[in-house]
């Protein structure tokens, strides 16, 4: 079926899988290049029903938690910022930020009359109306939030977006009565002029003159006007025909000159403000989109500061000015410089909602936060920035498009910068992406000015624009866009208490609120069915709040004050969730490794882990720097291809020991480290280059029934730097030296050493019904940042992951994942809250039932707890105690009734961002992190107390088994129908 007979969306989604083929889906780190959110269908996904609906073509759903709570928050703030800069700019027409050094935005603008700057001063007393269209789309940030963005002003120039509001689809208008209501709430929200009907609408005065023929940049049609528009039409003439309210995008120039003379005079208003209408014309823009289209949507960025929090995100956009060597410092020509930028990066230790950016903790000129490979400018977990950045001279001559750069490119531009001069820049996030399509909501900011307050308000229109996705590697993409509509999603009740609760800053009250809303969404996926109690409980929960189910809904209805809200957010709660618990399930492994035996040999692995021979467990190892040097005075290599054959050993035995030789195979995935930039530095990367060293996951395959699919269970076995040997600030040196690692993460490299007899077993038995890999990821930590999740995650997109086996290629590709249960810190027991930790699933309904199937093992757990405790040699005991060193196995003790906090992908507690899991997610495997209750404030994360003395051992060999319990739960049950690859279930 070709393109062109497809419609609406199935256009973005058509030649599904498109990655297919070696190197057609590269993963750089998130350090070095943050990715569009693909959304729609990710490349290892189905489709996704939260957004795309069967049966509405050109339908694009907007969440309204998006509406409340970005972007509304941010129209706000954008709206405030642009008219503020208008009304200096009628002032004081010299105003740079509009009209540029020595006014060079407005020579040669179309939209800009001398009338306006003689009587600027006095209509900037007046009510002005923006009707700006608005270039958003949702990005990623560090802390896999997709957050929606303003990438600027539209690129499909001033109009277009208003009209096609009152289109559901291409050449589909919206009924008459709802156009004539989006006008009529136009009009009462701009002027408070009330009109009940289209006479009444008439009679106010409002008319419409469409720009026809005078059009000053052709590409920008968007003839005919819809047809509830034929009444109000005047034309050129000197009459204005009982005009008061003037709906035009005609430049000011171009209006007749009654109509010109009728506005400066205060006898007729015109919609949207003739200055608002500047940034359309501005030629720099104009000449630099004759090289990259979506220059156009830069103009009115240089009026908005940068956001990262809630609200709109807003990239920094500004003008560096950079010093070559031996020469003076570059004349700015006016030009507002903005030298500086403040990084953040994931693994900071501030809560996930919380604005890194705000905090200023890391502050680098623009150069080097582009460019700069200098060890003290990546300090512990920065890389050079460029590949999200765009650059320009300030005649509009592209020097850089990050996104799109190979090394090459990055060098060139390097190279210009750091000669001297100045330039415009705007670091790109790249826009939320479906198939092959960038994809923009071209929405207009509706608002006015209230110049007796002081104040903008957004006017509450309905004029929601439409949407274009664009395929770049076409020529004039942006001139052939798809197009699709927003349908704006009503949960008005709901998300009105959650905004009302967010502006009394009550943070309990708000993530209980939200985590009920998130209990929504996910009942929306659970297959039309009430979610289990004992789920929807877990997903309620916030871990300071220990009250059961029924408490926490009276809980609500008390603590809030908007008390209808509540009641009605309770009752589809209840009607939501089943009322009564279901019995715990029956155990498959817990005879295995809910004993004293399971215990010691778990201690064991970590001691041996952490401990042992294995020092240097970071890729980069070693630095070749004085500080590392000086302290790393022997052991002058990396220790992973020595633990990786260690690994490897250990299942060989098991896979021996088991009579699975021949059937269970271990063997390594093998790749590259490779960068845009060159980190000479890194004793590892440089082992890479030449050839010394490569990477690998190691892996081990256990085979079921059905050989076409399997689940993933990992883990990564490399370890962090750490920051107090680092840090001046906490007595460090800068040596960067790698961490013992046994929390982070010996307790889950453990795991799976000892997970591996447990599933041969099942699979000896013929009791697995699919294949059970277990991975070692390599390189989760900075500076290679997800390499060994990113490795497998490109290869199985790609269809060519294969692992060596004694020698010989062991093709994989035909085997599709279902679920990846991934553990990152799983043995650390929090003072407060204990015996809690987290389940935390990636997006999708998948994701969902393996968390669903972990949950479950859980309550299997605590089932058989309350048995074990009760026997045996555990009668009577107390909780354990953590051991002094790694000689000393801590005593046996009571196992511990675990909380399994179920945090989705939306809650702020929810650590998916800070690990492999979210390369997972964010490809469309189904996926899921186990985690202990990470406590960012803690020591033994990342620096020298990660060691046996912080180890709950009870509290860790008890989540482990529960990780093993949900494989094997998911991995052993009857196999379902699935569709192929091409169409996935």
């Amino acid at each position: 079926m070709s393109e062109r007979s497809l419609h609406g969306w199935r256009r973005l989604t058509d030649g599904f899988p498109w990655f297919e083929g070696a190197g057609r889906f590269p993963l750089p780190a998130y350090s070095e290049f943050m990715p569009p959110p693909r959304l729609g269908r990710a490349p290892y996904g189905g489709l996704d029903p939260t957004l795309f609906a069967e049966n509405d073509a050109y339908g694009w759903r907007v969440q309204e938690v998006d509406e409340v709570h970005q972007l509304q928050p941010g129209l706000q703030d954008v709206g405030n910022q642009v008219m503020a800069h208008l009304l200096k700019f009628m002032a004081d027409p010299s105003s740079v930020y509009v009209a540029g050094p020595s006014g060079r935005n407005l020579k040669g603008n179309p939209y800009w009359s001398p009338e306006l700057a003689v009587h600027g001063a006095e209509l900037a007393r007046r009510r002005h109306v923006l009707l700006m269209p608005l270039a958003l789309a949702k990005t990623q940030n560090d802390r896999g939030r997709r957050h929606w963005t303003m990438f600027g002003s539209s690129e499909q120039g001033p109009e277009r977006a208003f009209w096609q509001s009152f289109y559901s689809a291409p050449g589909r208008e919206i009924a008459a009565k709802d156009s004539r209501r989006i006008v009529s709430r136009l009009l009462e929200g701009a002027f408070d002029v009330a009109t009940a009907d289209a006479d009444e609408l008439y009679a106010a005065g409002f008319r419409i003159l469409p720009v026809g023929a005078v059009r000053p940049f052709p590409g920008w049609v968007v003839d005919p006007l819809p047809s509830w528009t034929r009444r109000y039409l005047i034309g050129d003439d000197a009459h204005l025909g009982g005009a008061r309210f003037v709906l035009t995008f005609r430049p000011f120039p171009s209006l007749p000159a009654a109509m010109r003379e009728a506005y400066l005079s205060g006898r007729i208003e015109l919609l949207p403000s003739p200055f608002s209408l500047l940034f359309w014309g501005m030629p720099i823009y104009h000449r630099a989109g004759q090289q990259h289209a979506l220059a156009l949507q830069y103009p009115v960025l240089r009026l908005v500061r940068r956001h990262e929090s809630w609200g709109l995100r807003v990239p920094q956009f500004g003008w560096l000015r950079h010093k070559g060597p031996r020469q003076p410092e570059p004349e700015t020509f006016g030009e507002p410089i903005e030298n500086e930028y403040a990084r953040t990066h994931r693994w900071e230790k501030l809560p996930r909602d919380e604005d890194a950016a705000a905090r200023g903790l890391h502050i680098s000129s623009i150069a080097t936060t582009l460019f700069s490979t200098a060890l003290e400018d990546l300090d512990l977990y920065h890389k050079p920035m460029a590949r999200n950045c765009q650059i320009w001279t300030r005649d509009g001559e592209l020097v850089l498009d990050g996104p799109t750069a190979a090394r090459a490119d990055i060098r060139r531009a390097a190279d210009r910068i750091l000669e001297g001069g100045v330039f415009l820049y705007r670091f790109q996030f790249p826009p939320m992406r479906v198939g092959r399509h960038d994809v923009y909501w071209q929405r207009p900011l509706c608002a006015r000015s209230v110049p007796e307050h002081a104040e903008v308000r957004l006017i509450d229109a309905d004029l929601n624009g439409y949407i274009t996705a664009y395929d770049m590697e076409q020529p004039d993409s942006t001139r052939r866009p798809v197009e699709l509509y927003p349908r704006m999603l009503r949960r008005a009740a709901h998300l009105d208490l959650l905004h009302r609760i967010d502006g009394s800053h009550d943070r309990f009250r708000y993530q209980t609120a939200l985590n009920a809303l998130n209990v929504l969404d996910m009942a929306e996926l659970w297959r039309g069915r009430r979610l289990p109690r004992s789920f929807a409980e877990e997903m309620l929960r916030v871990a300071q709040d220990k009250e059961p189910y029924d408490k926490w809904l009276e809980l609500v209805q008390h603590r809030c004050t908007t008390a209808d809200a509540e009641r009605r957010l309770v009752e589809t709660l209840r009607a939501r969730v089943e009322p009564k618990h279901r019995p715990p399930p029956r155990a498959r492994t817990y005879q295995s490794t809910a004993t004293r035996a399971y215990e010691v040999a778990y201690w064991q692995y970590l001691a041996t882990l952490s401990t042992g021979e294995f020092v240097n467990k970071t890729n980069s190892d070693v630095i070749d720097d004085p500080p590392t040097r000086e302290r790393m005075t022997t052991h002058l290599k990396r220790d992973l291809y020595a633990l990786g054959e260690y690994l490897m050993q250990q299942y060989r035995a098991a896979i021996a020991d088991a009579g699975m030789e021949g059937a269970a195979l271990v063997g390594e995935h093998v790749f590259k480290w490779d960068t845009d930039f060159e980190y000479k530095q890194f004793g590892g990367w440089v082992a890479n280059q030449d050839g010394g060293e490569t990477e690998r996951n190691i892996v081990v395959v256990i085979p079921g029934k059905n050989r076409s699919e399997a689940l993933v269970m990992g883990d990564h076995y490399d370890t962090a730097y750490m920051e107090d040997v680092y840090e001046v600030a906490r007595g460090g040196t800068g040596a960067r030296v790698s961490a013992q690692g046994a929390d982070d993460n010996a307790s889950a490299t453990a795991t799976l050493l000892l997970a591996a007899r447990v599933f041969l077993k099942l699979a000896k038995a013929g009791k697995l019904e699919r294949d059970v890999w277990l991975v070692h990821l390599t390189g989760e930590e900075f500076p290679s940042d997800c390499m060994g999740a990113r490795a497998l995650s490109q290869a199985l997109v790609e269809g060519t992951f294969c692992i060596r086996v004694d020698g010989r290629a062991v093709d994989l590709s035909r085997t599709r994942v279902t679920g990846a249960l991934v553990m990152d810190m799983i043995a650390h027991n929090r003072e407060v809250g204990r015996n809690i930790f987290q389940i935390s699933p990636g997006r999708g309904a998948d994701s969902i039932a393996l968390a669903y199937e972990t949950h479950l093992a859980t309550l299997a757990w605590n089932a058989g707890a309350a048995v074990w405790n009760r026997r045996g040699e555990r009668l009577g005991l107390g909780a354990g105690k953590r051991s002094p060193d790694a000689r000393t196995v801590p005593a046996i003790a009571l196992h511990p009734t675990l909380e399994g906090e179920i945090r989705t992908i939306n809650n702020p507690q929810s650590s998916v961002f800070n690990t492999d899991v979210q390369i997972f997610s964010d490809v469309g495997i189904p996926c899921v992190l186990v985690m202990e209750n990470y406590d960012i404030t803690r020591s033994g994360y990342h620096d020298t107390k990660d060691t046996l003395e912080n180890i709950d051992l009870d509290f860790g060999a008890a989540v482990s088994a529960v990780c093993i319990e949900a494989i094997a739960r998911a991995a052993c049950a009857r196999a379902k129908k699935r569709a192929s690859r091409r169409e996935p279930a």
